[in-house]
């Protein structure tokens, strides 16, 4: 990849080769799937063609209808049986690759469980000989550097892919990086987050996921719990799980964009999975010494009333646009929310 080159691209050269709008699928059909469908529809430069999840797909070039799609998952369990366009599939991710022959890009609003999970829909991809933009909201320090290990492969397969572009990482990552050009060394960047959901499961995956940092539980054993378990866990906790010095990809991302090293990263938080309320304001904290030889401390902090779903699918979508537009120019590989800002989708 020619990094350099993410420098001679403008919106505005960008938007004078937009005649269409984005086509854009969502893999994962679960409360961020569902989510990220109601974003990106009322978007005028985005239309939101296809979508797949573990038992079925969906693909309209002509565009789809989030409430109608939506209203027949949560009935029936698969956007596979939404009529006309759903197929009922066992290998749904590789069929609508294969017969989604209009899309530009595609949100993997996955659970990345197991840790391989990822890595192994990318490949998929690969496989396919399919060229476009992925972009995913992956959270492990660990399953980045899978991702980063398929960086040759993707870039001879002729796919953008952009990973950790949620809201932290993502948002929350690329605040850091913004905020760093203040200082001569970075000290500390600390991610501080607050989620509120009313219903956990909404959530399912994404609450396993978090789980899975809880200490005394990995990746495997969360996915393993039923949601009997994931139900009495909760009740033990009052609804509230506190998670601290978490394996979180904030760190490699900023380690290989050149701001600090990873072990000056940390991040932790609270979720509450019986309140749309967060529990604390969600923030990043960038501690540094200026040429001057000041210390000081720059903090951005999302809004109370932003939701989860509206900070992760956002940016997400934002970093699509932006991967196209690298994507035209031919610049394909792998690229993390702490080397490219995201385009805001009108």
């Amino acid at each position: 990849m020619d990094y350099e080159c993410v420098n001679d691209f403008t919106t505005t050269s960008f938007d004078r080769q937009v005649s269409r709008p984005i086509r854009v699928g969502v893999l994962g059909f679960g409360g961020l799937g569902q989510a990220a469908a109601r974003v990106v529809s009322p978007k005028q430069e985005m239309l939101w063609v296809a979508a797949a999840d573990h038992k079925g797909y969906l693909y309209n070039p002509e565009g789809l209808q989030p409430d109608a799609c939506i209203q027949t998952y949560q009935a029936q369990g698969s956007v596979g049986y939404v009529e006309p366009y759903g197929v009922l599939s066992q290998n749904s991710i590789a069929d609508l690759i294969t017969h989604a022959d209009q899309v530009d890009g595609y949100f993997l609003a996955l659970p990345n469980l197991p840790n391989t999970f990822m890595a192994s829909v990318a490949q998929q991809f690969i496989d396919a000989g399919w060229k476009g933009v992925l972009v995913d909201a992956i959270k492990r320090t660990s399953a980045v550097e899978q991702l980063l290990a398929l960086a040759p492969q993707l870039e001879a397969a002729g796919i953008t892919y952009l990973t950790g572009c949620g809201a932290t990482p993502g948002l929350l990552t690329a605040a850091a990086a913004l905020a760093a050009q203040s200082y001569s060394e970075i000290h500390q960047v600390k991610i501080t987050f607050g989620v509120g959901i009313a219903n956990w499961e909404a959530y399912r995956a994404t609450i396993r996921e978090d789980i899975a940092h809880l200490p005394g539980y990995d990746v495997e054993t969360a996915r393993a719990m039923t949601d009997a378990e994931v139900a009495a866990l909760l009740d033990q906790t009052n609804g509230l799980l506190a998670l601290e010095n978490m394996e979180h990809a904030d760190d490699v991302m900023l380690e290989l964009a050149g701001i600090c090293s990873r072990d000056r990263v940390s991040v932790g938080g609270v979720v509450d999975t019986r309140n749309p309320k967060k529990p604390l304001s969600t923030n990043v904290q960038i501690t540094g010494r200026t040429f001057e030889g000041k210390i000081s401390t720059h903090t951005f902090t999302l809004g109370d009333e932003t939701s989860m779903a509206a900070n992760v699918c956002g940016p997400a979508f934002g970093y699509l646009k932006t991967g196209l537009a690298l994507h035209r120019r031919g610049m394909t590989g792998i690229f993390t929310a702490a080397e490219v800002m995201p385009q805001f989708v009108r």
